[in-house]
Parts: C-alpha cells; sequence; structure tokens
C-alpha cells in the first residue's frame, strides 16, 4: 500500500552535515521524496509538534533543542513507507539501535538522535499538515519504479 510519512532531520543532523548522507538512504531503499524543505521551527511549531509530551520532564528541553538550527522536513513516499522508514531509522534510543540504522550510526544519545519519522497513518498525517501545504507535496514518476516495485512490471 502506498503511503506518505513525515520524516525530520534534526538540528543536529543538518548542523553535522549529514543531509546527504541519510537522503541517500531513503532513495537507495526506492523511496520517493515528494516534500522537502529547510526550515527554523518556531517555538510555537515546536510546541504542537510534540504537544504529545507536555508536561513530561523533558518537554522545555525538546522543544529548547529543536528550535536551536534549522531542520529539514520531508515527505516521503513508498509502499508501506511508514514501516520502512521507521526500520532505516532505527530504536529511539541510538544505543539500542541496530549498527545499520540511520540512529545506530550516527547518533549516541536519545535527546541528540537526528530524526523524526512518524509513527503511524494518523500522526504521519498530522505531521505532514503541520509541515507542509498541499501545493508543496508533488506527485511525480520516478523512471526506476519498476525495478523497485515488481507491481509496476
Amino acid at each position: 500500500m502506498m503511503e506518505k510519512s513525515f520524516v525530520m532531520l534534526k538540528p543536529d543532523a543538518v548542523s553535522r552535515k549529514l543531509i546527504g548522507k541519510i537522503l541517500s538512504r531513503f532513495e537507495e531503499k526506492g523511496l520517493k521524496i515528494v516534500g522537502i524543505k529547510l526550515l527554523q521551527i518556531t517555538e510555537d511549531l515546536a510546541k504542537t509538534h510534540y504537544s504529545e509530551h507536555e508536561g513530561k520532564p523533558f518537554f522545555n528541553d525538546l522543544v529548547n533543542y529543536i528550535i536551536s538550527a534549522p531542520s529539514l522536513a520531508m515527505v516521503i513516499e513508498g509502499d508501506e513507507a511508514i514501516t520502512v522508514i521507521r526500520k532505516i531509522v532505527g530504536a529511539t534510543d541510538p544505543k539500542e539501535a541496530d549498527l545499520g540504522t540511520i540512529r545506530g550510526d550516527y547518533a549516541m544519545d536519545t535527546g541528540r538522535n537526528i530524526i523524526h519519522a512518524s509513527d503511524s497513518p494518523k500522526s504521519a498525517e498530522r505531521e505532514i499538515n503541520l509541515f507542509f501545504n498541499q501545493d508543496e507535496i508533488y506527485d511525480y514518476e520516478v523512471p526506476d519504479s519498476s525495478w523497485v516495485y515488481e507491481s509496476t512490471f
């Protein structure tokens, strides 16, 4: 089932110049980036995005971290994209993330785990709508799709 997911490279990934290495993992897997933008997240947007954590001891630190430098927001599309992306990203705690995952390879601490990925279709829809207007998400064909998905032959 083709679906869209929201993915965000957090300030530490952007500041450490890991954008290209991380993007290549999604593209090489066969996923399609259909929306992308570099942005400085405002405090209001950060609080809305992380509203499920409001009241928790780490909430203010999380908000301050995510607004500390630019982030790269993306909409990525593919067959069962949410599940596939979460596997590529790895466990939330980088020390528990398998080597070969983004967090397993590039992060050391949960508070600096470099990437966010939607965990369900409902959260993907919510997060995409928070960060993107519909005219910023593109529908296009990629020439290698028949080599990625056998159903396109």
